[in-house]
C-alpha cells in the first residue's frame, strides 16, 4: 500500500469513528471544582491556598476596603511610582489610593513614556477578569483602557479579584464568557511571581516581568 493511500484510509476512519460529546468538566485538566456541591467558598480557600504556594501575597478584604487596603499595600512595599489605566470598576479606588504618590496613567501611546515605564514605576495596578481556584491563577483580559503592559513590565503588580468572580478550573472561564463566540485577542494567566530555573536548575524570581504579586480578592457587596 502507498504512503497515499494508508494516508487516506487513516483520515476515512477518523472520520467514520463515533464521536463522544465531553462536558467540559469531563475535559478538565483536573476535576476539581467541577462538583456541583463546591461552593464559592471553597473555590476562595483554593484559589488562596494555591496561589500563596506560588509566592503572590493574597490578601481578602471587604469591598469598603479597598481604597485603604491598596494605601497600606503601597506603603508596606515602599512603592511611590504607580502606574494605573483609565477607566474600570475601581479605577476612582485606584486613584484614590495613590493620591499621595507619583501617578502616570496609561492616557497616551507607549512610545511616548515607554522610558518611564521600563525604568521608573514601581508597581501597576489592574483589574481582573476573574480567578481559577483550580491552579491559583487570575484571568486578566487586557483593552486599551488597561493593556497588558501594566501587568507585566512593572516590577510588582497589584491585581484586584471578586470573590464572585472564582471560577472552578480554565474551561469554566472560556464556556461562562463565551469565548467560543467572541475569543478574547489578548488574554493573561498569571499564576503568581514570574520565576525560572533555566540557571543551573535554581528556582529564581523575577527574571522576567515581576517579581512581587499582590492580589485583593474582594468579598462581594
Amino acid at each position: 500500500m502507498d504512503t497515499r493511500l494508508a494516508k487516506d484510509t487513516i483520515l476515512g476512519r477518523l472520520k467514520q469513528a463515533k464521536r463522544t460529546p465531553k462536558s467540559a468538566e469531563e475535559l478538565a485538566f483536573y476535576p476539581w471544582g467541577s462538583h456541583p456541591d463546591i461552593t464559592i467558598d471553597d473555590k476562595a480557600k483554593r484559589f488562596v491556598d494555591m496561589m500563596s504556594a506560588n509566592h503572590a501575597d493574597v490578601r481578602t478584604i471587604q469591598r469598603s476596603e479597598l481604597t485603604q487596603a491598596l494605601r497600606d499595600v503601597m506603603n508596606s512595599y515602599g512603592f511611590n511610582r504607580v502606574a494605573i489605566g483609565t477607566a474600570g470598576e475601581f479605577i476612582r479606588d485606584f486613584e484614590a489610593a495613590a493620591q499621595d504618590k507619583q501617578v502616570t496613567s496609561f492616557n497616551q501611546k507607549i512610545e511616548a513614556w515607554k522610558a518611564e515605564l521600563f525604568s521608573d514605576i514601581d508597581v501597576g495596578i489592574t483589574h481582573t477578569l476573574g480567578g481559577i481556584a483550580d491552579t491559583g491563577a487570575l484571568v486578566l483580559w487586557p483593552n486599551e483602557h488597561e493593556p497588558r503592559t501594566l501587568s507585566l513590565v512593572p516590577p510588582s503588580h497589584i491585581a484586584v479579584v471578586k470573590k464572585s468572580a472564582l471560577y472552578g478550573h480554565f474551561l469554566q472561564v472560556m464556556q461562562e464568557n463565551n469565548w467560543d463566540h467572541y475569543m478574547p485577542t489578548n488574554a493573561l494567566l498569571i499564576s503568581g511571581p514570574s520565576k525560572t530555573a533555566d540557571i543551573q536548575q535554581t528556582l529564581a524570581y523575577g527574571a522576567h516581568d515581576p517579581s512581587q504579586l499582590i492580589v485583593l480578592l474582594l468579598e462581594d457587596e
